[in-house]
């Protein structure tokens, strides 16, 4: 601003000023915009994901059908009962007597219903060595897990009483308590502990706990004034836990951050002579338009997962853009208002023996500017070594194999009942995770319905899908019956899948699709998981399209230059398959695997390559708009381009590396839990960062933008027509701001 009637441009810009003069104001209003998002978020309380909107095709057709029936399957369980030499089979005394046993125990619980004998049933394996004894927990399948331990202890009891047997539990309810009492409290840790370790990184980056307290603070109040929130659009979109846990991952990358970003930029201008006015209203007008465009371009990322048509992936789409929007709103508002309340007091608690950091001109990074000279003194050298590293790291990714992951590659050895699953579908193919089918018919008792179900009971075994035993159970009044059809193939997806193929679009047709008025939908583990996987590569292309167009447009409006739009999608999808190609080396090769305390389960669990490509290229544009921005503000400031990336790249390197040890090491977390799928999301998310703020900000970015030089600002003459939202601001000008000019609403501005 030049004159007394200049006014400062840019939306962050200006609420960063009026924050700055209305402090408590400012902050009174974020204190209740978080307790009002709280309080009717509680009142509203949360709608989560239901069987039928999980996904859509025949296993939602299936969910629905059971709903609108009202009925409400309990969870099954079965009790294996297995010689463990071949010298006894089924029909011995001993083993019959050992049947026996395990009935009568299940049933002295009351905690069951419908025990049924494998001599009625006939599930006796083919050897006659094994045998299941079945049987439903009662209540609510939802609280099953934690009702099932007198039914386990009964049963222990039983294996007690006959040694050269082994009797085993599994089902829904037992693999639930297990799971529970081995995971339940790792997510809870993950997840508490994510915190304390960012606040551990942030006191040795800036050394005062009042500094290291805000943007965790920040983070934090997002975090929660969304929680609230997702209660309440829950009601439009239904929410999920996985939704909440992503949404606490992603506030907390985003949340600090942000502030991290702001705060650095505040302090290094009061450490360059700058009063704390001044110096805010800089920060206000750099590092606050910097979080605007990058939390708008964070949001577009997000919104790609609404294109999945998976419930699950819309819950966390939406879930995670709140939460970016509220930490972003919150950055450039409460943000400057604490800062402006706090000024030099934001230095106390200053950490013993961390020596007070420079970030005055005395504050660029020697390792980085080391880097950086040699980088810049041979650009094409820099980009032909660190491009060919990167494509190196990514060709694995070429050969990557998707699936959901069975029990013993999602836990390996680790859990007893592994074990138990794995013997149960060898003695008995699929049956531990059988295909069921619902059927619908305007009356289930009528004569051709019965014929066809009889049929389909026949015919699913003689095609070779089943071995059977296929069991069914009426529904009279509700006019429904369930169809249980063990799956050849078992825990082979492939082969069960195939078997699942079989009984669709063969035996289904010819049986229950001759019946009219007869829905039959096919549903199931391995029904569920192919009808998932089949929506999933379906959506990724326009997932892929709206994710990479809309950042391009949101870059290119930002910068007005057709060339850093390009680079900068160019430049995350070399860190995303970088990623990808770590990913199926340490995961589906297992090279390396150890390292991270993994193991190679040959596959990457199908929902994850979706998930990180919208993740990362949400999150790897914050160091790319903040790196860019400030090579742009040097530059319109009149140095070289040379200069402005010199300059640009050195002086954020502290602040970036910063924010990026602080998301490595909460990725990082989530790496060291026991599930094999949820070690994938924590190393690929935390690789991708990893090389994002080394290899792509620190070598790539400089020696292509060097190699381009002015062609860094192109924009072609047609595109300048288009909306100018640059709002560029000098440091220079905002500082020289009169003392008595008049804000947009004509309040007096305070220097």
């Amino acid at each position: 601003m030049g004159n007394g009637q200049s006014r400062v441009r840019g939306l962050a810009a200006r609420a960063g000023g009026w924050s700055a003069r209305h402090r408590w104001a400012a902050v009174g209003i974020w204190v209740l915009f978080v307790v009002l998002a709280m309080g009717l978020g509680s009142a509203a309380g949360r709608v989560d994901v239901g069987d039928s909107d999980q996904l859509k095709g025949e296993t939602s057709t299936a969910a629905r059908i059971i709903e609108d029936a009202g009925i409400e399957e309990p969870v099954g369980e079965t009790v294996l009962v297995q010689a463990k030499d071949e010298g006894l089979t089924a029909t011995d005394q001993e083993f019959r007597s050992a049947v026996g046993a395990v009935v009568t125990a299940v049933e002295k619980t009351g905690e069951v219903t419908d025990v049924i004998s494998p001599y009625e049933s006939d599930t006796i394996s083919k050897d006659g060595r094994s045998a299941l004894v079945q049987f439903d927990v009662r209540g609510d399948p939802d609280t099953a897990g934690e009702r099932i331990e007198p039914v386990l202890n009964a049963v222990g009891d039983v294996q007690k009483d006959h040694e050269s047997l082994r009797i085993e539990e599994i089902g829904g309810a037992s693999m639930m308590k297990t799971f529970d009492d081995a995971f339940g409290d790792d997510f809870k840790k993950a997840e508490y502990s994510a915190v304390p370790v960012a606040l551990g990184i942030l006191l040795i980056a800036f050394g005062a706990l009042v500094a290291a307290l805000l943007p965790v603070a920040l983070a934090i109040t997002a975090i929660m004034a969304t929680m609230g929130l997702m209660g309440l659009v829950s009601h439009l979109q239904p929410m999920s836990e996985t939704a909440n846990s992503v949404m606490l991952l992603v506030g907390l990358a985003v949340g600090v951050d942000y502030c991290l970003f702001y705060l650095r930029r505040e302090r290094e201008e009061r450490a360059a002579g700058r009063d704390a006015q001044t110096a805010l209203r800089i920060a206000a007008a750099t590092s606050g338009r910097a979080i605007v465009v990058s939390g708008v371009t964070v949001c577009v990322a997000m919104a790609g997962m609404l294109f999945t048509g998976l419930a699950e992936f819309e819950a966390m789409g939406l879930a995670s853009l709140m939460v970016v929007a509220v930490a972003m709103v919150g950055s450039v508002t409460v943000l400057p208002a604490l800062l402006s309340l706090l000024g030099e007091r934001v230095e106390k608690g200053r950490v013993p023996f961390l020596r007070r950091r420079r970030t005055g001109g005395g504050g660029d990074s020697r390792f980085w500017s080391a880097v950086l000279k040699r980088v810049l003194a041979k650009p094409v050298l820099s980009v032909v070594v660190a491009t060919g590293a990167l494509l190196a790291v990514a060709a694995p990714a070429v050969g990557m194999k998707t699936q959901n992951l069975t029990l013993d590659q999602e836990f390996g050895d680790s859990l007893p009942i592994v074990q138990t699953y794995n013997r149960v579908n060898d003695a008995f193919p699929g049956g531990s995770e059988p295909a069921e089918v619902v059927v619908k018919a305007d009356d289930i008792n009528a004569r051709e319905v019965k014929t066809a179900l009889a049929d389909f009971r026949e015919r699913a075994i003689s095609s070779g899908a089943s071995r059977g035993p296929v069991e069914i159970k009426l529904h009279d009044q509700q006019n429904v019956a369930f169809v249980y059809v063990p799956l050849v193939g078992g825990s082979d997806q492939d082969k069960a899948s195939e078997s699942l193929d079989t009984l669709r679009d063969e035996v289904r047709p010819a049986t229950l699709g001759e019946v009219d008025g007869v829905e039959a939908p096919i549903t199931g583990q391995v029904a569920g998981n192919k009808d998932f996987n089949d929506q999933l590569v379906g959506s990724v292309v326009p997932v892929f399209a709206f994710v990479v167009v809309f950042a391009f447009l949101v870059m290119l409006l930002s910068f007005r230059s057709l060339t850093v739009a390009v680079t900068s999608i160019v430049l995350n999808l070399l860190s995303v398959g970088a990623a990808y190609g770590i990913l199926v080396a340490v995961f589906q090769h297992g090279w390396g695997a150890s390292l991270v305390g993994a193991e190679g389960v040959g596959a990457i669990i199908t929902w994850l390559p979706l998930f990180l490509f919208v993740i990362l290229f949400g999150l790897s544009t914050d160091y790319h708009v903040f790196v860019v921005s400030r090579i742009r503000e040097a530059r319109l400031r009149g140095r070289t381009t040379r200069d402005a990336v010199q300059h640009g790249v050195v002086t954020t390197a502290g602040v970036v590396t910063s924010a990026a040890i602080i998301m490595v090491a909460v990725f990082g977390i989530f790496g060291t839990l026991s599930m094999q799928s949820m070690k994938q999301m924590g190393v690929g998310l935390a690789a991708a960062v990893l090389i994002d703020a080394t290899i792509i900000r620190g070598v790539l970015l400089p020696a292509v933008m060097t190699l381009l030089g002015e062609r860094n600002w192109y924009l072609p003459k047609w595109l300048h027509r288009m909306p100018d939202l640059t709002h560029d601001e000098s440091p220079e000008a905002v500082a020289v701001a009169p003392p008595t000019s008049r804000d947009d609403e004509g309040e007096r501005v305070p220097v």
